[in-house]
C-alpha cells in the first residue's frame, strides 16, 4: 500500500501557532502542545491586563489630583473636589484633571476655588 500524503490544513494551523509563539523561549516556541498552552495563557493574561491597565491609570490619576489638591491647602481633599465637581455640573474627568494638575497647577487651584463658591 502506498503512503498517503496528508493535507496542508493542519500544517497551516500549526504554522500560524508557531508564528504567534516565535518570540517565546525554549520549548514554548518549539513544541506544538506547549505552544498551544502558552498561547492560551498569553491571551488570557492580555485580556486580564487590559482591564487592569484601566484600573491602574485611574488610580494614578486620582493620586496625582489628590497630591496637587493637598498641596494647595490641607483642608481640601480629592473626594470633596470630585463631589463639588458633580454638584457644580463641571464635566471634567479624572484624566483631564490629572493633566491639569501636572501641567498647570494654578488652573487646578482656580477650578477648585470656583466650585467652592
Amino acid at each position: 500500500m502506498t503512503r498517503i500524503r496528508r493535507g496542508y490544513i493542519a500544517r497551516r494551523r500549526r504554522t500560524k501557532m508557531r508564528l504567534f509563539a516565535s518570540s517565546f523561549r525554549g520549548a514554548h516556541s518549539r513544541l506544538t502542545r506547549t505552544i498551544i498552552q502558552q498561547k492560551i495563557r498569553a491571551l488570557v493574561s492580555a485580556h486580564r491586563d487590559r482591564d487592569r491597565k484601566k484600573r491602574d491609570f485611574r488610580r494614578l490619576w486620582i493620586t496625582r489630583i489628590n497630591a496637587a489638591i493637598r498641596g494647595a491647602g490641607a483642608s481640601y481633599i480629592y473626594s470633596r473636589l470630585i463631589h463639588n465637581l458633580y454638584k457644580g455640573q463641571l464635566l471634567l474627568n479624572r484624566k483631564i484633571l490629572a493633566q491639569i494638575a501636572i501641567s498647570n497647577r494654578n488652573c487646578l487651584y482656580m477650578i477648585s476655588n470656583e466650585i467652592l463658591k
